[in-house]
């Protein structure tokens, strides 16, 4: 098999994952020598065409990980807009420092399914979405390092013509992880939605372009009329900290986070 590009393609509204999926093909493309091409496929009109591979193509796919898999409501473009065309495929999994549970076997199945041969995996810590609390600063430079050394691994394996499917842990069909509160009790936050402190947002749109789901108001982004997946784009990428979650529900899991998961994790890698 000869290999002719490397590719980076990832749904990251916060930019975490796009930091390690990037990181990784670069190191990839070094060591292979051959040209990298970077694909974001997290705002909705980024996720509006088929991208398309072929059998002389490795990409590193991406997802965060919400509640143990990947994004519900984001899922149905992985398995629709992705073609691997007997592409090689190293999946990858961001999880804020609680566990990613089923994340990294379900996109490892779902790119199976769109034609692409994963040889390589991952499963990488990140600051996580919700609260600075966890992870803070991760990846860092050790996780970098340990990334490129995976590249290098991966590397080895194509370059050997070890093309054998990886195998990962975890169940693909099992169910999402059920948040709990404080109180150690399931919670429910579906309807939650950012609120805007009026005295700071200037209306600049900068929480509309990163929305990924397209659902905020354009026209007064105060108003969410659309689907919220409470990714935090919005919050985090407000350049006056205008947006801000008060849900009773959600702060109780956010708190109930930051209490049980202080513990660093560490990274998980597949050969």
């Amino acid at each position: 098999m000869e290999l002719r590009k490397v590719w980076a393609v990832y749904y990251s509204a916060t930019g975490t994952t796009a930091k390690v999926v990037r990181t990784a093909a670069e190191a990839l493309a070094e060591r292979l020598g051959l040209p990298m091409e970077e694909r974001s496929f997290t705002r909705p009109g980024e996720r509006a065409e088929v991208l398309a591979f072929t059998a002389a193509d490795i990409v590193v796919v991406g997802s965060a990980t919400y509640a143990g898999k990947l994004p519900n409501k984001i899922l149905p473009d992985f398995q629709e807009k992705l073609r691997g065309n007997g592409a090689l495929a190293v999946p990858v999994v961001l999880f804020g420092n609680r566990s990613y549970d089923n994340s990294l076997a379900e996109l490892r199945a779902v790119l199976e399914s769109d034609g692409f041969c994963p040889v390589a995996a991952g499963a990488f810590v990140g600051r996580h979405a919700f609260t600075d609390e966890l992870a803070f600063g991760r990846p860092g430079w050790s996780d970098l390092e340990e990334i490129k050394t995976f590249a290098g691994k991966i590397t080895e394996k194509v370059s050997a013509g070890e093309i054998t499917p990886v195998q990962v842990p975890g169940d693909p069909a099992s169910p999402y992880y059920v948040p709990k509160g404080l109180d150690g009790e399931p919670v429910k936050f579906l309807k939650a939605k950012p609120r805007t402190n009026l005295s700071k947002c200037s209306n600049c749109g900068a929480c509309v372009r990163a929305c990924p789901m397209g659902a905020i108001d354009p026209k007064n982004v105060a108003e969410v009329p659309g689907t919220c997946i409470k990714c935090q784009s919005c919050v985090r990428k407000c350049t006056r900290g205008a947006k801000f979650f008060d849900d009773p529900a959600f702060l109780s899991h956010v708190a109930m986070l930051e209490r049980d998961f202080q513990v660093p994790q560490e990274n998980q890698m597949f050969l």
